[in-house]
């Protein structure tokens, strides 16, 4: 398993997530709700946070302390991710291409 599939893997319930990113449960519930993160479940339901949540959680709490309200955030971050596809593709599209031919004869 690569590291960017740890960081996405499920490892923290709901109040160590909390804790960890200094809000309160009730407040991931509602960003859940709201449609800002999506963490994964376990099978009976509870919520497991990744590393990745952790990070958008924290860019959340950034996002309110610069006085965006939750519906602001959420267009920040589909925003982002927009960005962030768009600039992978465009690094994949200027990699180096094999430039070897096969021999004509």
């Amino acid at each position: 398993m690569g590291q960017a599939e740890d960081r996405g893997r499920g490892v923290y319930a709901i109040s160590v997530a909390a804790a960890l990113v200094g809000t309160g449960q009730q407040n991931l519930r509602l960003y859940e709700r709201k449609g800002l993160l999506e963490p994964g479940r376990t099978l009976g339901g509870t919520r497991q946070y990744s590393e990745n949540d952790l990070v958008i959680l924290r860019r959340i709490g950034e996002l309110l302390e610069s006085g965006l309200n939750l519906a602001g955030i959420r267009m920040v971050l589909v925003l982002e991710a927009d960005n962030q596809r768009l600039e992978t593709e465009l690094r994949s599209a200027n990699a180096p291409r094999d430039t070897a031919r096969p021999p004509s004869g």
